[in-house]
């Protein structure tokens, strides 16, 4: 190992390797332009990479022939850290080369440069790893990513026609499954392929496999890695990731400070549907205390009857004549009807989906001229029973799942427009909802609506979109300040598993 020279870090560039075909999961087209919770897999790739404080810029090395389709995502995405798409090799170190190729342009004598390489279809990779890597490279010159083999693993040989053989047994403590990013100084990689080049029986699978051959005197330090960092290669490995993020919220907004959120919300105009009491009034407090025009709309209050599309559309031109703009659009408006469907009443369920559902909708549908105008936000509410319905919450789960969903395809569909859409799941709540539901609960088992109220403030003045934002008391994995969005998927299972909530 060598100790990274004084000064500033180098800059640190994330190579997507993007070279293989859908040929094992049965498609005519690249495996990493499949579509995964309503976007490329590529798409959620990069998206990582953009989100990662520690990377600096972006290349992707393509499957020859599809770099304009990966350029379309790239723009439409405004993913801004690519900085390069180039047409990738007929063979992952070709592809690796080029990519070496690439870096080294531009670059001073004995200027330094870190990279990972990381595949193009591992779209779950964790922030968490990201940072362990970038942070491995200060003290050590190449780093992969591994986790411990579960399964038991064994050595065959092939007989003839009689088949496969056990020949050995490895000790399972010392084996580990390799994932990526793999990591380098551009220096270290550079050396390994250019020694590699002169092996005319060179071929390998994998990057770290080429310094530990041909640079042998190069510690390669690991990395632990995920469980859920899986790469989609199979079939059922589609399946299996699309339910991963559908599952997946993301963690909670750093909080401002009070400074800031005078700043920010200063001469904006909020509109908060379900405004009267509970989540919603306690959001519309905050928003006027700091500076905004509020508008808070409710039954009891003003009225407006949610769904009634006359009246979302009378209080939203309202507070745009008032004020010459609309900011942000709530919508906490719901009910909870408890009970086994076949009982259910016909008026029982069209109250539900109608208020639950089509109102949501139709605010959405109605806020989207005003939102474009100002490059605003719309915010909608679920709960953790959107992961998975239960007796005789058949109408509130199913309407909150919806949102999910509504959530995720807005935010796509509006991107090009400046539009914001995002969603809170809180756990459950103390809100008039609930205890007219459930009666009173004990002290300290809910969360108070003026903390959901604050984090929706966070989300709100957030950069973030088509994100499920968890707002819990306390996450049930170990360490939720660097969960992954898998970890924090299994916590709000757990969470919801353990008692039924209500915004």
């Amino acid at each position: 190992m060598s100790n990274q020279p004084n000064g500033p870090s180098p800059h640190t560039t994330a190579v997507v390797l993007a070279g293989g075909t859908g040929q094992r999961v049965g498609l005519s087209i690249p495996k990493q332009l499949i579509k995964i919770a309503g976007k490329a897999v590529i798409e959620h790739t990069l998206a990582v990479f953009e989100d990662a404080d520690e990377i600096d810029d972006v290349i992707v090395l393509m499957a020859p022939g599809y770099v304009p389709d990966v350029e379309r995502i790239v723009a439409k995405s405004g993913l801004t850290k690519v900085s390069r798409v180039i047409e990738g090799g007929a063979t992952r170190n070709e592809t690796t080369q080029r990519a070496i190729a690439a870096l080294g342009e531009g670059l001073a004598d004995g200027e330094e440069r870190h990279v990972l390489f990381h595949d193009a279809v591992r779209p779950l990779l964790s922030r968490r790893v990201i940072a362990d890597c970038v942070k491995a490279l200060e003290r050590y010159q190449a780093v992969d990513v591994a986790i411990p083999s579960a399964d038991t693993i064994i050595v065959t040989r092939t007989h003839g026609e009689d088949g496969e053989f056990i020949t050995d047994v490895p000790d399972r403590s010392r084996l580990r499954r390799g994932q990526t990013p793999q990591a380098f100084r551009l220096s270290t990689i550079r050396r390994a392929y250019e020694i590699a080049a002169g092996d005319p029986n060179f071929q390998a699978t994998d990057d770290c496999s080429v310094v530990l051959k041909y640079l042998p005197d190069v510690p390669i330090h690991v990395v632990p890695g995920d469980e859920y960092n899986m790469k989609v290669t199979q079939p059922v490995d589609v399946f299996i990731t699309d339910k991963l993020f559908q599952l997946a919220s993301t963690a909670v907004p750093q909080q401002s400070d009070e400074d800031a959120y005078r700043e920010r919300l200063t001469g904006r105009t909020v509109v908060v549907f379900g405004g009267s009491y509970g989540i919603g009034k306690d959001i519309a407090d905050l928003a006027e205390r700091y500076g905004a025009s509020v508008y808070a709309l409710g039954r009891s209050t003003t009225g407006t009857h949610v769904e009634n599309p006359r009246d979302v559309c009378d209080a939203l031109e309202k507070a745009y004549a008032e004020t010459g703009r609309i900011d942000y659009v709530v919508n906490t408006a719901g009910i909870l009807r408890i009970g086994k469907l076949a009982e259910t009443d016909d008026a029982t369920i069209e109250e539900a989906l109608t208020v639950n559902y089509l109102a949501p909708v139709r605010i959405a549908r109605a806020a989207h001229k005003y939102l474009a105008e100002s490059h605003g936000q719309l915010l909608l509410y679920t709960s953790s029973s959107y992961t998975r319905g239960r007796a005789e919450y058949s109408l509130y789960s199913s309407t909150k799942a919806a949102m999910v969903n509504l959530t995720q395809a807005l935010a796509d569909e509006w991107a090009a427009d400046g539009v914001r859409v995002n969603c809170v799941n809180p756990e459950r709540t103390a809100t008039p909802m609930r205890t007219k539901a459930f009666g009173e609960e004990p002290a300290g088992s809910l969360l108070s609506s003026e903390a959901v109220a604050r984090t929706s403030l966070d989300v709100l003045l957030s950069g973030m979109t088509g994100h499920v934002i968890d707002v819990r008391q306390q996450d049930p994995t170990a360490d939720a300040s660097s969960a992954g969005s898998f970890e924090r998927a299994l916590a709000a299972a757990i969470s919801a598993d353990s008692a039924e909530d209500a915004a």
